[in-house]
């Protein structure tokens, strides 16, 4: 039997050596490796409680393979401590790989960092169970509608000077993993949301200007939005209005901005993270007419609609 597809993973850059950033020893032999020898840690269901230890995996991508050794857990179930360097939980399909694995797919150093790959066991058997696996998952996340994330950056410090604090703006830390999405939750006509405060004028926190119309908008004067990824849908919400609820009050907004969830950690973006997938990121208008106080604005729980 033979396939034209394989379960698809995202290729990350890790450091197995000694004060790297992967925290604590390899989880299969409590050991460092070096990072110019191919090995990988495997998200926690792939791990499967070290079934594939010391084994290799077969890894596809930029028109090349390679074959690596698993040697570790890119731990899906803990993090944000010492032992996984502060980092958050690993998202669950993770192929995180020394730099010795993006040398050999040929991918330069100023490139490596997130990848779309394909990866199988190395056996015949191997990739046939993976396979199965994951046509499964697929069948039961188009069944239950869900949000899948779709890959993962590491984050990149901003210059110096380019760290635009207002509205207490979150920035990219260097080498911290960053989860996307291409995707946001089902659209109802009460879709639960975080509302957060953005800057849309010139030298704000909000970056470039608006996707909509290539613009920048007065925080004060209108109350304006941009939403996560999925909701924006490729444009298709640019310069019509939402109802947003909030606070016991309710306001009507204009979409003119993508919260991008699936990019971040650069200059367009004011070196902020990918926005997550349930955002309506909302100018101090918004804010206002919701009668939230200046200094309890930042995250709200609301719900919203099309009007």
């Amino acid at each position: 039997m033979t396939y034209r597809c394989s379960p698809p993973a995202t290729l990350t850059l890790n450091s197995f050596e000694k004060n790297g950033d992967g925290g604590a020893p390899s989880e299969c032999d409590n050991r460092y490796h070096s990072d110019d020898t191919p090995v990988v840690a495997l998200s926690t269901g792939w791990y499967n409680h070290g079934s594939r230890c010391l084994k290799h995996i077969k890894i596809n991508g930029n028109g090349r393979s390679v074959i690596a050794k698993v040697v570790d857990e890119c731990d899906s179930t803990m993090g944000c401590d010492s032992d996984h360097d502060y980092q958050p939980p690993c998202p669950n399909y993770i192929v995180d790989a020394s730099k010795a694995v993006w040398e050999a797919l040929g991918v330069p150093s100023d490139q490596q960092g997130e990848m779309e790959i394909t990866w199988s066991d190395n056996s015949a058997s191997g990739a046939l169970f993976l396979i199965v696996v994951f046509l499964l998952s697929c069948f039961l996340e188009g069944k239950a509608q869900t949000c899948r994330p779709s890959g993962a950056i590491r984050g990149k410090q901003p210059p110096h000077g380019q760290c635009n604090r207002e509205n207490d703006s979150d920035h990219c830390k260097q080498g911290k993993l960053y989860t996307t999405y291409r995707c946001s939750p089902p659209v109802s006509s009460n879709t639960k949301a975080t509302l957060t405060l953005n800057s849309f004028e010139k030298n704000g926190d909000g970056g470039a200007p608006s996707e909509c119309d290539n613009q920048y908008h007065s925080d004060d004067d209108t109350p304006v939005v941009a939403l996560s990824t999925g909701w924006y849908n490729h444009g298709s919400r640019c310069h019509k209005h939402i109802r947003i609820n909030g606070n016991g009050r309710s306001v009507i907004a204009k979409v003119v901005d993508e919260c991008d969830s699936t990019m971040g950690c650069d200059n367009d973006h004011d070196y902020q993270p990918p926005c997550p997938n349930n955002i309506v990121d909302a100018s101090k208008a918004v804010w206002e007419a919701l009668g939230v106080p200046s200094d309890k604005r930042g995250e709200m729980d609301i719900t919203w609609s099309d009007v």
